[in-house]
């Protein structure tokens, strides 16, 4: 037994678990399916740079990626139906399948999906800051030019520094305005969101049928069909792997339409929804759009540091779609709104990562504030303020494919709570449950994404993994302040929501029903790591 018990003295403290900081209930499933309907526009933060990287294939990274994240789903759909109370997305219900074996292998996975998603905020917020500034001003102008360094970070990755220039002002005031549209609550951000998605899925959608229809797209743009090493040797299956890590980030990232069970109205029946067609939207833009681009522009294009680092992305989509100077500012403004979309998407599901942290004992106690409209703003300005430290940065790429190294950790430790929750909450009520099939296809999925974590973060330098290591391990003393030394090494009773426990509750005594298995899965997925990091080593 793990000897968790809620100390009842503290659980209504007035530092963030008192029941008037709950979220509201305000939302149905097609509100949620809006709120994740920015993560269909983040193919286009990486779809250059994965061409750029593994040249022909790149179509077959984001079909593959995308398959794996639909397959992943049906679990995320499954543990969130288990706590219909909690917030936050599959980290906090993948959390508590581990809590059991482990106190801190829990807050890592929530850390972990937190770090992962936050950057959403800087790497978009940044984007859109370059579109308005190069529509507005010359390349050559002096806003567009001026910079002024404060601190080279070169040990990490050349050419990384940290900086002020006016793609860091603009941003800032791009995240200023999504932190006061979600200010108002979920339901609101959610009619917003509405509005916007409508006017950034469509012309998305244009973009990959069109070519299609048209016979744009050219069969020689896809051949030959091997990495840029020639072949497909150890070096080909390297870059391979380096973008299927890199791909995860935008095509698992769907599962964000889970963060908000605890604001639907009917949790049991609104969370598969949202998930499953946010998941089908994505497998349709995944799929369409890498073909589209590739088919009509051909590699070299998409490899080209325009579209790489994102600002030449407006001016391939008018070349797509044709029409003149008229069209190519629509487009210039879809994709603002579009990045802009992506942005809300992250701030509502990241902070409620943070906020639910906080109410289950992993995360600073204020964390769990929520305002009259039921927003956790505490959190919210956590995110802003952590993602104007990161807008300093030079090197969108180097903080994907850190933030990449997080998310992998977590796709493991989740989809491994999946047959967990299986074990351990035999009899706990699941208002869907995932065929068992697909429950183990997720379960092998979890050690594929180890050994990408391991092989395919070599791809982008060794600094992103290290770099993303030491970022997850930052919750360890964060947590030990938290838990062991503020609550005293017991659990506030908000974590115990929905958990079925040895004795009914009265304790909070969790059986551990799996044994040895899960710190088994925690070795296997270090050896897939380090398998990993060998394959990248031999092709090198």
């Amino acid at each position: 037994m793990a000897d968790i018990a809620p100390d009842p003295e503290r659980t209504a403290s007035p530092q963030g678990t008192a029941d008037d900081d709950r979220l509201h209930r305000t939302l149905d499933w097609k509100g949620g399916f809006w709120i994740a309907s920015g993560v269909p526009a983040l193919v286009l933060f990486s779809i250059g740079t994965i061409a750029s990287t593994i040249g022909a294939p790149s179509v077959l990274v984001w079909a593959v990626s995308i398959s794996f994240g639909l397959i992943q789903s049906f679990i995320w759909a499954e543990i969130a139906g288990l706590f219909p109370r909690k917030s936050g997305g599959a980290s906090v219900y993948g959390a508590m399948a581990w809590v059991r074996y482990s106190k801190f292998i829990a807050p890592l996975s929530v850390w972990c999906n937190w770090l992962a998603w936050s950057p959403v905020l800087m790497i978009g917020s940044s984007l859109a800051a370059g579109y308005v500034l190069t529509a507005l001003f010359p390349a050559d102008a002096v806003v567009n030019t001026w910079s002024l360094t404060l601190l080279p970070l070169d040990f990490l990755q050349d050419g990384l520094a940290l900086r002020i220039n006016a793609t860091f002002v603009v941003a800032a005031l791009f995240l200023l305005l999504v932190f006061a549209l979600q200010h108002g609550g979920i339901l609101r951000a959610a009619r917003v969101q509405t509005i916007i998605g409508l006017a950034v899925l469509v012309p998305l959608l244009v973009i990959g049928l069109v070519p299609l229809i048209t016979g744009d797209v050219m069969s020689s743009n896809f051949t030959p069909f091997v990495p840029l090493s020639g072949a497909w040797d150890l070096s080909g299956w390297t870059l391979l792997a380096g973008g299927l890590f890199l791909a995860a980030w935008s095509a698992y990232a769907f599962e964000t339409s889970i963060c908000y069970t605890a604001e639907f109205r009917d949790p049991g029946r609104d969370t598969v929804r949202a998930i499953l067609a946010a998941g089908l939207a994505c497998l349709v833009i995944y799929l369409l759009v890498p073909i589209a681009f590739q088919g009509v522009l051909g590699v070299e294009r998409l490899a080209e540091p325009g579209i790489v680092d994102g600002d030449g992305v407006g001016q391939a989509m008018t070349e797509i779609v044709g029409g003149g100077p008229i069209a190519a500012n629509l487009l210039i403004v879809m994709l603002v709104l579009a990045l802009l979309l992506t942005i809300m998407t992250t701030m509502a599901g990241s902070s409620r990562t943070l906020y639910q942290g906080s109410r289950d004992g992993w995360l600073p106690r204020f964390l769990s504030h929520t305002n009259r409209h039921g927003a956790p703003t505490r959190a919210m300005w956590t995110d802003l303020v952590f993602n104007l430290m990161l807008l300093l940065l030079s090197d969108t790429v180097f903080v994907l494919a850190a933030s990449t190294v997080c998310y992998m950790i977590f796709n493991f430790l989740n989809l491994n709570a999946g047959w967990m929750h299986r074990v351990d909450n035999p009899s706990a009520p699941r208002p869907f449950r995932a065929p068992t099939v697909l429950l183990a296809m997720g379960t092998v999925l979890a050690f594929v994404n180890a050994l990408l974590l391991g092989w395919g973060s070599s791809v982008w330098g060794g600094g992103a993994l290290v770099f993303g290591l030491v970022g997850a391990a930052v919750i360890v003393p964060v947590f030990v302040y938290r838990h062991f030394i503020q609550d005293g090494g017991v659990f506030p009773a908000t974590m115990y929501e929905d958990l079925p426990t040895a004795d009914g509750g009265r304790s909070g005594v969790l059986e551990r029903r799996a044994g040895i298995r899960p710190y088994l899965v925690i070795a296997g997925g270090v050896g897939m790591v380090v398998i990993g990091q060998v394959l990248a080593a031999v092709s090198a």
